[in-house]
């Protein structure tokens, strides 16, 4: 009897990987033909195995409440197919959920598709044409940009045509290769980067991308190189102010400009997802990502001041130590950072309090901030104690973020997870901004107090999130159904 049952289990799992495979490849297809991305509760599955698509499903048990099935989303995906929809990223997993509840309402799988995405469908791009991007700067974040906007995009959006670095020789070349190749924490890059040391360029999966040598950036001619009209990413946090950054836009063929840091003065500081919308796409041509805890915190934040009112509160940022620390103890122009990044806890400081209060002008004067460094090299967490003014309990807090993570406008930025076993590694590569972790959630007695636990990969998450911007700022945005 157990061996039957082993047998059993066994060949069902075969022919599910079987049908994995087919979707696998029907989605590969639905990219490169159509631009139709498919995700599955805001997971990326292009480049995905098999038996990682399958874990997703299975892990939709988590978040939905049920396992789905890989027959269901196959079936669904074919549908996606056979009707008049490009340029768009469809979450296969909600798609998947609203069939199992609805399907006695429609004849068939086509029918139900149409419908739901009806909005998108006979419609095309919403964009002439693809935008160049230029990273300035090629340190943590540019090498994810570099890495996500090529895995993630099929040259329909956001094009990388050049990295500016302070020096380009073949060594760097074949140094920066490298870098992009293999990373300890994210692990080795899908697909194939090659080093042209005659054209100083480094080829990743088809893209030709420039290296260019430059630290003034009113000297670099980008038009001389062919691109033109680009978005320039500065990932190198030299320049903060507008004045600074705005010598990107003296050089030829750089028309906008992202900071992946916090900004000074009255440069935009931009949630994606919270203060995005509102933005002047015409006058303005500077634009910050703020940082990777504010883009953290800032959503959880907007959802639980909105549904129960925060009085006061402090953030407490326990981050991952960075490559600003020193390895070993050394001189450090800020306090305490000087001493051994993987030996110890460092308290240090974090605008984060004030920026959230930038991006939700409500909470000025109403959270304060801290932050400790400690020796894990990626995955932060943020601490919300907040006293709120509407009495809660915590499963209405639990209620109200779980909605938040499943439907509405915030979906992208937070998860929610049920698991009373998860630790910081199991957050590596998420692509949400923060990651509410439900069990660990305490209310007071008198349900004013809250604390609040929010997991965020610091590189990966924010990475995404400045991606997001990018594309919202440059008008290349697809149809979305999530």
């Amino acid at each position: 009897m157990g061996l039957n049952r082993f047998e059993s289990s066994l060949k069902s799992w075969i022919n599910d990987e079987k049908v994995a495979l087919e979707f696998v490849s029907l989605l590969g297809m639905l990219f490169l033909d159509k631009n139709v991305e498919l995700v599955l509760l805001r997971n990326q599955l292009i480049d995905r195995s098999a038996s990682v698509v399958l874990y997703k499903h299975s892990y939709a048990t988590n978040v939905v409440g049920r396992t789905l099935d890989i027959r269901d989303s196959l079936l669904l995906a074919k549908a996606i197919g056979e009707v008049d929809i490009t340029d768009a990223r469809l979450d296969i997993g909600k798609l998947n959920k609203e069939w199992i509840e609805e399907k006695n309402k429609y004849p068939d799988a086509k029918a139900f598709i149409e419908d739901k995405l009806k909005e998108g469908i006979g419609k095309g791009p919403a964009y002439h044409e693809p935008r160049d991007v230029i990273l300035f700067g090629f340190g943590r974040i540019g090498r994810l940009l570099l890495r996500e906007l090529i895995i993630q995009g099929n040259g329909s959006q956001l094009r990388v045509r050049a990295v500016v670095t302070r020096k380009v020789n073949d060594e760097d070349i074949a140094k920066r290769a490298s870098l992009i190749r293999h990373d300890s924490i994210h692990g080795p890059f899908r697909g194939n980067v090659i080093e042209d040391f005659e054209n100083k360029c480094i080829d990743v999966n088809g893209n030709i991308v420039k290296m260019i040598e430059g630290s003034n950036p009113e000297d670099i001619d980008y038009e001389a190189e062919g691109i033109k009209n680009a978005l320039l990413i500065d990932n190198t946090g030299i320049f903060k102010d507008r004045e600074g950054l705005s010598r990107h836009l003296k050089s030829k063929g750089v028309s906008q400009v992202i900071l992946t840091a916090p900004a000074k003065g009255d440069i935009p500081n931009i949630v994606y997802g919270i203060n995005n919308q509102g933005l002047d796409l015409v006058n303005e041509k500077i634009f910050s990502a703020a940082s990777c805890t504010t883009n953290a915190i800032v959503p959880t934040l907007y959802v639980l001041e909105n549904k129960f009112g925060i009085e006061k509160g402090h953030i407490e940022s326990i981050h991952a130590f960075t490559n600003d620390q020193n390895l070993t103890d050394n001189y450090h122009k800020k306090p305490r950072r000087g001493r051994s990044a993987p030996m110890n806890m460092v308290i240090t400081s974090t605008g984060a309090g004030s920026a959230a209060a930038k991006a939700i002008p409500s909470l000025k004067g109403k959270l304060t901030a801290n932050a400790v460094r400690v020796p894990t090299p990626n995955v932060s967490l943020a601490l919300l104690s907040l006293t709120v003014k509407n009495k809660t309990t915590k499963e209405e807090v639990d209620s109200v973020m779980k909605n938040a993570a499943l439907s509405g406008k915030l979906v992208e930025q937070i998860r929610y997870s049920s698991s009373n076993e998860s630790v910081s590694t199991d957050f590596i590569g998420d692509p949400v901004a923060g990651i509410y972790d439900a069990p660990s959630t305490q209310v007071s007695a008198d349900g004013k107090n809250l604390v609040i636990y929010l997991w965020y990969d610091n590189e990966f998450g924010y990475t995404i999130q400045v991606i997001r911007l990018a594309k919202h700022v440059a008008g290349v945005k697809r149809f979305r159904y999530y």
